[in-house]
């Protein structure tokens, strides 16, 4: 048994509005580094931690987190749309693994899943032709989201499912880290807009293309210093990032969902992602591991403080397949 940790931001505007082309070499380098490491790694099954983005979970059934049993991308932004490689009798015995563990986990056949999903998998392996993958979906959109203490300990669940299956189990976690896209809030949201928060599975193209219009524009305000969101918090991210490389997984159990819009945006409980794939490094490693910052920057025009991170068991970093 080995488990390898990639844990990484994602945005939906990577090649519609793009920072200078230094800095794509930059975030090309380390994925490409990455990919490297995964390829040595070869895994036998991909554990994918992400959030939704209104595109497949809505208020009309809003769940804490949902294991997929088969899946699907929708394809929005430019993110690779299609069936995902679910091993649907090990995704359900996943499930049923955090079911006893206390987690009363909601599972789907008919998983919907968007760039959040799509854009780590075509990071790490260059498509959805990918190993045995189980998306595994937290809330960190819709209010009231699951208390960070409660996610650690989901996550640290699978973890010890991870280490129990005997195979070389890849834990993603994909998520923005500071950011504050034009997502409405439901509370606040007009009626149109609450509508869509409710139930908005497969708009009108033209419904679909009008709302990617509005987040292109706000990466070009974000880009131009013209946003009146929240701005990207470099030294948040910093702290977290070297939280996670420190093994400090539970630092977060106290940490207010209010806290953290007011630091991070109101999107940066993506970081929910991170924090479970952690936890679940450091359960299927006994309580401890190694991991390594590989990359980070703000970058205004993705409104994404965007890093890179990877960690192993301790004991088994760098270990590639036979």
């Amino acid at each position: 048994m080995a488990v390898h940790l990639e844990c990484l931001s994602h945005t939906p505007l990577q090649g519609l509005v793009d920072p200078a082309p230094e800095v794509m070499a930059e975030v090309e380098a380390v994925l490409s580094v990455a990919r490297a490491r995964v390829a040595a790694f070869a895994p036998e099954l991909v554990i994918l931690f992400s959030p939704d983005h209104y595109n497949g979970f809505f208020y009309d059934l809003m769940p804490a987190w949902c294991v997929g049993i088969e899946a699907r991308s929708i394809g929005d932004f430019l993110s690779a749309a299609g069936r995902l490689n679910v091993p649907g009798d090990l995704a359900l015995d996943l499930a049923r693994s955090t079911m006893a563990a206390g987690f009363d986990t909601a599972i789907s056949y008919r998983m919907e899943v968007d760039h959040g999903f799509a854009y780590p998998l075509e990071a790490l392996f260059g498509g959805l032709d990918t190993p045995p993958v189980i998306p595994v979906f937290v809330n960190s959109i819709a209010v009231p989201m699951p208390a960070p203490e409660r996610v650690r300990r989901f996550g640290a669940a699978i973890g010890d499912w991870a280490a129990r299956t005997g195979k070389r189990v890849l834990v993603v976690g994909s998520g923005g880290i500071s950011h504050e896209p034009p997502v409405p809030e439901l509370a606040t949201a007009a009626p149109d807009a609450r509508e869509r928060l409710i139930a908005w599975r497969n708009p009108p193209k033209d419904q679909r293309e009008a709302r990617q219009a509005r987040t292109i524009r706000a990466g070009r305000e974000s880009a131009a210093g013209t946003s009146s969101a929240r701005p990207l918090n470099p030294a948040w991210d910093r702290a977290f990032l070297d939280l996670m490389k420190a093994g400090r997984v539970e630092a977060v159990d106290g940490w207010s969902d209010d806290w953290i819009s007011a630091e991070g945006g109101r999107s940066a409980h993506e970081i929910r992602t991170w924090w479970a794939s952690f936890a679940a490094l450091k359960a299927a490693g006994g309580g401890t591991y190694s991991a390594e910052i590989d990359y980070y920057r703000a970058i205004p025009e993705w409104i994404a403080g965007f890093a890179v991170m990877h960690g192993d068991i301790d004991g088994t970093a760098g270990e590639t397949a036979a």
